[in-house]
């Protein structure tokens, strides 16, 4: 993995960008902390399971507690935390296996209604249940499987308008 090259640090109640640093050029710009330069508390937290560490700045005696994380590793979760839902989506759109295998249970019929992340079906594979989410919001205009069936890979299995 690359080495550090751009930190990000966020206020962690909010989430909120304070300041994007990189490291190889200065300490931090004196116009996120006018006044007075900060004081990083030693000790600082762990990684977090995001990826993000936890440390206590202390500016003119007040305590703020922030995150600091690679800013391309802050991007990535952005970018696929996104709101899909936000692009055009014009026509319908197929969902196909992912997975070859055995359709185990479909939790849609004809002329329902689907929000994006609803469960369509699951197929087992290899003794395992994977599950098919709607990918957008829309109506089911096709099902083309039923429980029992077998399918192979990029099989046509519902369809979303």
């Amino acid at each position: 993995m690359a080495p550090l090259t751009r930190l990000r640090v966020t206020e962690p109640a909010t989430n909120e960008v304070i300041a994007e640093v990189d490291p190889d050029h200065g300490p931090v710009p004196t116009d996120i902390l006018p006044g007075e330069r900060p004081l990083v508390l030693p000790g600082a937290g762990r990684p977090t399971a995001r990826g993000s560490t936890p440390i206590e700045v202390v500016v003119a005696g007040w305590r703020f507690g922030v995150e600091v994380e690679d800013a391309r590793f802050a991007d990535l979760r952005a970018r696929a935390r996104a709101d899909r839902t936000s692009a055009a989506h014009h026509g319908p759109t197929t969902v196909r296996a992912i997975i070859p295998g055995r359709v185990v249970s479909v939790a849609v019929t004809l002329g329902d209604t689907v929000t994006a992340g609803q469960r369509l079906l699951a197929v087992e594979a290899m003794k395992m249940e994977n599950e098919l989410r709607a990918p957008r919001d829309g109506i089911v205009e096709r099902v083309d499987v039923s429980v029992g069936q077998t399918v192979e890979l990029g099989d046509a299995l519902v369809v979303i308008s």
